[in-house]
């Protein structure tokens, strides 16, 4: 029997923001993205290349005043997307840990595709929340997306920063590190033939 493709495409339209989304989850890690925010694309295309997952998103937002409904909004639509694509959940690993550097700083991601939203993270320096990162990133959206995918896929997140000095590449670190270990919790794990879980849901 065919496996269902595990893809989905959605919009999202508010007075704020308005997006369009697809992804494969069992993709290459190809992307095509465009949010208005250059340095939140360079995260999203990190995310797609390390996670393996094809994704295209266009996004047009109010980001003459902020870009914080853009990346909010378009991290609402892609944990929406990822919940829709996973299906049941059938035959997954379900769980997946990476550490990654990049050059002085180091994170660490840890992913449970439980059904059960939660988000742990940790060890930014102080200060880097309010850090332009290429003049229009401020550093606070790096939480505020991890918050909105985690809620929005029903992931369990731990995500800790463990080193860093340089705003980008403490971003992308953690960008990364949640990429790797969510590469590892989708992937199908041909010793899993149902649900893992011992409640036979996520």
């Amino acid at each position: 029997m065919t496996e269902a493709a595990r893809i989905a495409t959605l919009e999202r339209a508010t007075s704020e923001s308005a997006i369009t989304l697809s992804l494969n989850l069992d993709g290459t890690g190809e992307a095509d993205i465009e949010t208005g925010v250059p340095f939140f694309d360079h995260m999203l295309t990190a995310f797609a290349r390390h996670s393996l997952t094809d994704l295209t998103v266009r996004a047009k937002g109010d980001v003459h005043i902020d870009v914080h409904h853009t990346v909010e909004d378009t991290g609402i639509l892609l944990g929406q997307a990822i919940l829709e694509a996973l299906g049941d959940k059938r035959g997954i690993s379900r769980y997946g840990d990476a550490f990654v550097p990049l050059d002085e700083a180091l994170a660490q991601a840890v992913v449970d595709i439980s059904g059960r939203p939660y988000l742990v993270h940790s060890g930014e320096p102080a200060g880097f929340e309010f850090h332009l990162i290429g003049g229009h990133f401020t550093g606070s959206m790096v939480r505020h997306f991890f918050e909105a995918i985690t809620l929005n896929a029903r992931l369990s997140v731990h995500l800790k920063l463990i080193e860093g000095r340089d705003p980008h590449h403490i971003a992308e670190a953690e960008f990364k590190a949640f990429a790797r270990a969510f590469r590892t919790a989708k992937a199908k794990d041909p010793l899993i033939t149902g649900i893992p879980s011992t409640k036979g849901a996520l």
